[in-house]
């Protein structure tokens, strides 16, 4: 998923024409070929036996949100809980080697802009027939994981069954439910369960990021970047994920065969540059305190807390994939302080289908199936491939925001951090306190870290491109 999320409330014309010319320029596919269509058409989906839609699985995503990869029922047992995730079997669809297949290896990923996404799969097929919509009987991969009464991982196994999800909830619904105590089945046992894992994430050293959303806004008869900080719900869902990635990891280790997300440890010029910013946020960062615990304090509420969780993504540089099998000893993902894979968004990133089918494939006694041992090496190569581009065209579609935004502001004065300094030229980047633009500002003396007034000389739309001079 994107590092930045940023997203219109409303846009005009003239910002959807922008969007759509960064797309050109970038060559994003505006659709599929008349091959995936056709095979897409023919499509007869292979089916599990197993049937589990006596389950009450319910799904939380954003408000209007198609693309369901994942739908959870929780329960509590006698000395701790059993989670079942189901996550969308994109593989009783997909023909190895086909049409889909081919397109998918194509994008590796769904591609995100401000005003839309491009998906890695069909809408029929994502938004559609493999998407864990409410009411509607589907194929899953279900993941059924056992806790112990503090969160740790007791055993579990993995396996094909028809699921039917209950209950499309938002964000915002279950976070009312549960503060008015109106919460049931598995939403009330949701703020546990992740409670548990937070603190085990806590104890082993590792922080799952928080990060937060750009929101772009009419006001004041022009554009405006706000940050919207997660919800406490998100983070506990977010728990669920993280869990399933970890219990899959160790599966796939120990069989010697699979694919872990990896991230190698922060670069300690990386987290001083990162204590210098927090300085000039005004955020108090204690030399004792260590990064884990420093992020658990932020509140993504407060403008400067979101500013400086916005700025740790640099942190995650380096994130990869690795293939096991080769003999070479398996790599941890440095801020989660454990293996972990990919495999709870198989609608959205191509790497999860087959991180899920071999796991099937173990959970059964079974050699992993050769299309998927074949492709495994390749995976790496393929998902570094695709997140360049979508980062790519990520900082595209930012940069042309924020000269939307500050297109009507030149010659205002505002309030920023230096977040960094260009070693070769007299300047750097500044991030503004309000509205949220990061960008370039020019001048002599600039240092990391330094709270500075101001002004903007040029917010180009042409060229996505916002300066800021020292006020």
């Amino acid at each position: 998923m994107p590092l930045r999320q940023l997203r219109f409330v409303a846009p005009d014309a003239l910002v959807e024409a922008g969007l759509e010319r960064i797309r050109e320029q970038k060559q994003i596919p505006s659709g599929f070929s008349p091959e995936v269509m056709a095979e897409l058409s023919a499509i007869e989906p292979r089916y599990p036996e197993r049937d589990l839609t006596d389950i009450h699985f319910v799904t939380i995503d954003p408000p209007g949100s198609r693309d369901l990869d994942q739908a959870f029922h929780l329960e509590q047992r006698r000395g701790g809980y059993t989670v079942r995730y189901a996550i969308a079997d994109v593989g009783a669809f997909v023909t190895p080697g086909g049409a889909i297949d081919a397109e998918a290896w194509e994008r590796g990923l769904t591609f995100y802009a401000p005003d839309t996404r491009t998906p890695l799969y069909p809408p029929e097929l994502s938004e559609g027939k493999a998407s864990l919509l409410p009411d509607q009987t589907r194929p899953a991969l279900v993941w059924e994981i056992d806790l112990d009464g503090d969160g740790e991982i007791e055993g579990g196994e993995v396996g094909r069954a028809m699921v039917r999800s209950r209950t499309q909830f938002t964000y915002e619904e279950v976070q009312a439910q549960l503060d008015s105590g109106t919460a049931s089945g598995s939403l009330r046992l949701l703020p546990e369960i992740g409670r548990l894992r937070q603190l085990l994430e806590r104890d082993r050293g590792a922080v799952s990021l928080s990060i937060p959303e750009q929101l772009v806004v009419k006001q004041d008869g022009g554009w405006s970047l706000v940050f919207k900080g997660p919800l406490p719900v998100e983070r506990w869902n977010a728990q669920l994920s993280l869990l399933t990635g970890i219990f899959a990891a160790r599966m796939m280790t120990d069989a010697g065969a699979g694919i872990l997300r990896t991230l190698p440890p922060a670069d300690p010029h990386r987290l001083r540059r990162l204590r210098r910013i927090a300085t000039g946020l005004d955020i108090a960062w204690p030399e004792h305190l260590e990064y884990p615990d420093l992020v658990r304090s932020l509140d993504a509420r407060i403008p400067s807390h979101s500013a400086l969780l916005a700025e740790a993504t640099s942190l995650f540089a380096g994130a990869g994939y690795q293939a096991l099998g080769d003999g070479a000893e398996p790599q941890l993902h440095a801020a989660l302080a454990t293996l972990y894979a990919h495999t709870t968004a198989p609608l959205r990133r191509l790497v999860d289908r087959f991180a899920g089918e071999a796991c099937l494939a173990i959970t059964a006694g079974r050699k992993v199936p050769d299309h998927v041992a074949s492709a495994l090496p390749q995976l790496p190569l393929t998902m570094a491939q695709s997140a360049s581009r979508a980062g790519q065209y990520e900082a595209a579609c930012v940069n042309f925001v924020e000269a939307a935004v500050m297109s009507t502001r030149v010659g205002e004065v505002f309030s920023g951090v230096v977040v960094e300094i260009d070693d070769d030229k007299p300047r750097g980047e500044v991030q503004l306190k309000n509205p949220a633009v990061l960008s370039i500002i020019e001048g002599d003396g600039l240092d990391l870290g330094d709270r500075l007034l101001v002004r903007v000389v040029e917010a180009s739309l042409p060229e996505g491109r916002v300066r800021f001079e020292v006020a």
